[in-house]
């Protein structure tokens, strides 16, 4: 007999929920319907206190769906159990500090991720927390006037674009990172307004990767993203996860931007990310 689910919604917020007492490992096709059905409604759900070894926590990630890669780790660490200083501003930092802007996954990927699994293994006493903004109820909350005039624009997403304005340049890159994101290929066309495959709900599609939507100039197409983004994250709609270790959460990449927060990089933070790919037709870009 499959367990009922125990799921408290986050207080203050239009989306996210708390799931306690269960174990991501033992849950049974019953129960993951279950737990996948309070996903889509929540788009964010997070597990206290299960402490996943890497195969367990792929394990679990793969049950959303195929991967767009299994695990890595976001981290002040090295390889070495060394800290990386922030004063050597390396590409590995750079993309820490990137990652700390506004964004959803891989709207700079020729696919979109569907979401991804994160986990804490080792946390800061200050700062270093992931944001989430839900931008299902960001789009509900517009006034008919900017869903008027946002409902058929389209903006370019690049991991180029967004790390240049911090200045980091892949094609000057220290080899500090892998690369990933930093493609050649066609930079994806992405509507600023997207219809989630599974719920039917309309969502804003912006964040920091974003830029240049096509017939407005470059001042105009910068203000009006900024401004969806500045009216996107604001309460109810934003919520700042205080990250104990042993934490895992799973968020819907679809609806929601997250970032990371600030935090004294003399202290040691061990995240682990596995990304759950998106649909090939429903998260593909638009063609240009």
């Amino acid at each position: 007999m499959a367990r009922t689910l125990d799921i408290e919604p986050l207080d203050a917020t239009t989306f996210g929920a708390v799931v306690r007492n269960l174990d991501v490992r033992t849950l049974d096709e019953s129960e993951f319907r279950a737990l996948y059905a309070a996903w889509l409604e929540y788009a964010l759900l997070i597990f206290p206190g299960q402490f996943l070894k890497r195969d367990e926590q792929i394990a679990f990630a793969k049950r959303f769906g195929p991967l767009e890669f299994d695990m890595v780790s976001l981290s002040n660490v090295k390889e070495d159990g060394t800290l990386r200083r922030e004063e050597d501003n390396d590409d590995r930092m750079k993309v820490l500090k990137g990652n700390m802007g506004w964004h959803c996954d891989s709207t700079y990927m020729p696919v979109q991720a569907k979401g991804a699994v994160f986990s804490a293994e080792e946390v800061p006493t200050i700062g270093g927390h992931t944001g989430f903004a839900d931008l299902r109820a960001a789009y509900d909350a517009l006034d008919e006037g900017m869903r008027a005039r946002i409902e058929g624009l389209a903006a370019y997403h690049s991991l180029h674009y967004s790390q240049a304005k911090m200045g980091h340049f892949a094609d000057k890159a220290d080899g500090e990172y892998n690369g990933y994101g930093f493609h050649n290929g066609p930079v994806p066309l992405r509507p600023l307004v997207k219809t989630h495959p599974e719920t039917g709900r309309k969502s804003l599609l912006i964040g920091r990767h974003a830029h240049n939507i096509p017939g407005l100039s470059q001042e105009e197409s910068d203000r009006l993203l900024q401004e969806l983004v500045d009216f996107t994250c604001r309460k109810p709609r934003i919520y700042h996860h205080d990250w104990v270790p042993g934490d895992a959460v799973v968020w819907d990449n679809r609806c929601l931007m997250h970032q990371a927060t600030p935090w004294d990089m003399k202290q040691r933070r061990i995240m682990w990310h596995s990304r759950i790919a998106g649909d090939p037709i429903a998260e593909a870009a638009l063609p240009n």
